[in-house]
């Protein structure tokens, strides 16, 4: 059975810095793409960051270029998001994502077909 399990969300203030785990079991990753989306209240889930199970090419939504980075470390089936420069509008439940073996559409939120049960990131004003 696959499983996803995140972990590392929690309250920060504007400006600040969280970092997200996510680690997977129940097959193996090391040849899927990884992925991070999120949804805040009443919007849509949207990606925003995506890796190539390579390592070596990723995906980021314009809304966090900049400030926040994916990766991974195929050893550990985990997959981390580093958020730095946090802000307001980046207050959203965090969804870990998998997809298929061998799919290398790391940027493509529609090709994710293994989920989390998602972590709560508020960023106070």
């Amino acid at each position: 059975q696959v499983q996803l399990v995140e972990s590392g969300g929690g309250l920060v203030q504007a400006g600040g810095a969280l970092r997200l785990s996510c680690v997977a079991s129940g097959r193996t990753f090391s040849n899927s793409c990884m992925g991070w989306f999120r949804q805040a209240p009443g919007k849509e889930r949207e990606i925003i960051a995506g890796i190539h199970w390579s390592g070596g090419n990723t995906y980021y939504a314009d809304s966090v270029k900049g400030r926040f980075t994916i990766s991974r470390d195929n050893a550990k089936n985990t997959v981390y998001l580093q958020m730095d420069s946090l802000k307001p509008e980046d207050t959203a439940v965090y969804y870990c994502a998998a997809g298929p073996n061998g799919a290398p559409y790391y940027w493509m939120g529609a090709r994710y077909d293994y989920w989390g049960q998602g972590t709560q990131v508020t960023v106070s004003s």
